[in-house]
Order: structure tokens, then C-alpha cells, then sequence
């Protein structure tokens, strides 16, 4: 079995963003895992870390949230993307583009095939 790791500082707000893009509104719970699920269980999502971001992340106004009821009728807190988080989900999504493409050069540049 894989190790896991913690989901890297500054990673965490583009995941969930692009979780409830993808799957439509969430419980925390739900998001957490299709997270790990994604990273082929090579991630692990901490709820103390979650919970703060999702809140931050409504505070800022990229997501909503509404109560419902989840798969096994119990009360949870759903999130869905906004307007808004829909243009920081894209801004957010170029930004990690640009940076993963400058640290390939960087990689290949040491490796001496720039």
C-alpha cells in the first residue's frame, strides 16, 4: 500500500473548487474523498484543514453552501460553486499551468535537456 501525504499548502482551495465543478454540490465529506479518490488515494485530506478552507472559501464568496440531507439521511452542509468561483476556478487553474510549466524548464534545465 502507498503512503499518503497531507495535500500541499496553497493546493487546497483549487481541489476543492475544481471537485465541486466536476461533481455538482458537496458535503465536506464527500469533497474530502473524491480528493483522495483523484490523487489515487496518494493524498490525505485533513478535516482541520478542510473545514477552515471551505469556510474561507464561502466567506470569499466561491462558494454557497445550503443544509440537505446526505446519502445515509443524515444533515449535512452542501457546497456549490458560485459565479465567482466558477472565474477564481480559472484563474486559479492558468496560475498552476504557468507554474508547473516554469518548474518543468527548471527540472529539464538541471537534467540538461532545456
Amino acid at each position: 500500500m502507498s503512503e499518503t501525504t497531507n495535500v500541499r499548502q496553497g493546493t487546497l482551495a483549487l481541489m476543492v473548487l475544481k471537485t465541486i465543478e466536476t461533481l455538482g454540490p458537496l458535503h465536506g465529506y464527500g469533497i474530502a474523498r473524491r480528493i483522495e479518490q483523484t490523487s489515487g488515494e496518494l493524498l490525505s485530506v485533513n478535516y482541520g484543514t478542510l473545514y477552515p478552507a471551505l469556510l474561507k472559501l464561502e466567506q470569499e464568496g466561491y462558494i454557497a453552501s445550503a443544509w440537505g440531507l446526505s446519502d445515509n439521511n443524515r444533515k449535512a452542509r452542501f457546497y456549490r460553486l458560485t459565479r465567482a468561483g466558477a472565474k477564481q476556478l480559472e484563474r486559479e487553474e492558468r496560475g498552476w499551468e504557468q507554474a508547473t510549466a516554469i518548474m518543468s524548464r527548471f527540472l529539464s534545465a538541471a537534467k540538461g535537456t532545456l
